[in-house]
């Protein structure tokens, strides 16, 4: 069956699917500025409410790639208009959440859904455009989780602060409604039918080579890190700064906008110098911010608050601007023509580190200090980072051995002259004669 493509420009249907991106990434970023209130009003300690982060991360990660191929041959629209619609209602349960349990069952519900409409957003994204403009159609979809970085999370920080956590999973579940309604009415019920689906057999035999595997453990171990601190930040300036939580939505906003601006440069920064080096100094730094914070934990609230503002938003710039370089490596070692089957693993393995951050997060602090927490994240950052470099050297190695052998391959044999002008490979002890 053919597919429905547009031509001539980015179509509506595109942007509407990055309202229910935006719904999502808002959801999913926001719960760490709310753990503290959250905690409080359902009367478990701040340990306990961070897993509910590794409860989402860990059902996206693992969910999503299994979902996704077990639902390729859905019409798509119908998928879409599904998922966004069992999304909007998990807000709800989360709402009208009684306690700690009902929260942690809505938050699963709310990574399942999430784990089948990004991907499937993208991948029809990709599809319905002319390929010179597959690019952007994409970037247009996750523009929807920038955007979210930027503004989504600070005002839902805001809302929470101000009305509460449970007017925050309102107010998403009112996004999400809106991104159903327009998928309803906006995109044909045709798109997107007769486009393939990678089975999970293709995904893993994409995951099994071994420099993908290891560049996909490096973004595990990145994410790992960044899930470390972000999961309980609000916990983190709080300490170190003294300001009160009504105030840390100020800062979830500068956090949110150097996210947003660390996106679109990664991407240009990578085109320009390739993604190894963005890749590399961008984690390393990140580790270097970490180890900062823990280290003003020892200053006075005072003196520590420019210097924690100015890692925040070093941290924030570098850990979004490695993404995108990130996604071009790999669409590098696994070659383009299994570009979606690879970000869609690296969305999971990302995930997967995002639940094992908030689970390393909450031992930090329930065994050690919370101020611990940059000291333990950074040490995920370095890993990943060590982990690039040995990856990069093996590829090295790999091409030069391989210019090597195809050099003695090209070299011509000693030949002599025979009969009728025909040569022949000279004999040892005949080629001095």
């Amino acid at each position: 069956m053919k597919t429905l493509r547009y031509v001539g420009g980015i179509p509506t249907p595109i942007y509407l699917l990055a309202v229910g991106a935006f719904a999502i990434g808002t959801e999913g970023f926001m719960i760490s500025p709310l753990l503290p209130g959250l905690a409080s009003d359902l009367g478990v300690t701040i340990e306990q409410a961070g897993q509910l982060v590794t409860a989402f991360a860990l059902a996206y990660g693992v969910s999503s790639p299994l979902l996704t191929a077990a639902t390729g041959g859905l019409n798509r629209r119908t998928l879409l208009l599904s998922s966004v619609g069992i999304f909007a209602l998990s807000n709800l349960l989360a709402f009208v959440a009684p306690n700690y349990g009902w929260l942690m069952a809505a938050r699963v519900l709310l990574a399942l859904s999430a784990g089948v409409f990004v991907p499937g957003a993208n991948a029809l994204a990709g599809a319905i455009v002319e390929p010179a403009r597959r690019g952007r159609a994409i970037a247009v979809v996750n523009s929807g989780i920038t955007i979210a970085l930027a503004l989504g999370v600070p005002l839902g920080s805001m809302i929470g602060q101000h009305a509460g956590w449970r007017m925050t999973f309102a107010g998403v579940a009112v996004l999400a409604a809106i991104a159903a309604a327009g998928i309803l009415a906006g995109v044909p019920r045709a798109i997107g039918d007769g486009i393939p689906t990678a089975t999970l057999r293709e995904r893993l035999a994409v995951a099994a080579r071994p420099a993908v595997l290891a560049t996909l453990a490096a973004t595990t171990l990145w994410a790992t890190g960044a899930y470390t601190v972000y999961t309980y930040m609000s916990a983190l300036v709080t300490h170190l700064t003294g300001l009160h939580e009504a105030r840390i939505s100020v800062v979830m906003f500068v956090w949110g906008i150097s996210a947003g601006i660390g996106v679109f440069f990664g991407g240009g920064l990578s085109d320009r110098l390739g993604p190894p080096l963005v890749i590399v100094p961008s984690v390393a730094i990140i580790g270097l911010a970490f180890v900062s914070l823990s280290f003003y934990a020892h200053l006075s609230p005072v003196q520590a608050f420019w210097p924690t503002l100015v890692a925040l938003m070093v941290w924030a710039f570098c850990h979004w601007g490695f993404y995108p370089a990130q996604q071009a490596r790999l669409i590098q070692l696994a070659g383009v023509n299994v570009a979606s089957i690879v970000l869609s693993l690296n969305a999971s393995f990302m995930y997967i580190g995002f639940s094992v951050g908030a689970g390393i997060g909450g031992l930090t602090i329930a065994h050690r200090t919370i101020a611990d927490l940059g000291v333990v994240a950074a040490l995920f950052e370095f890993a990943s980072v060590a982990l690039t470099l040995a990856v990069l050297a093996r590829g090295r190695l790999q091409a030069s051995g391989s210019a090597a052998w195809r050099g003695q391959r090209t070299r011509r044999a000693p030949t002599c002259e025979g009969p009728r002008g025909h040569t022949y490979p000279a004999r040892e002890g005949l080629r001095d004669r």
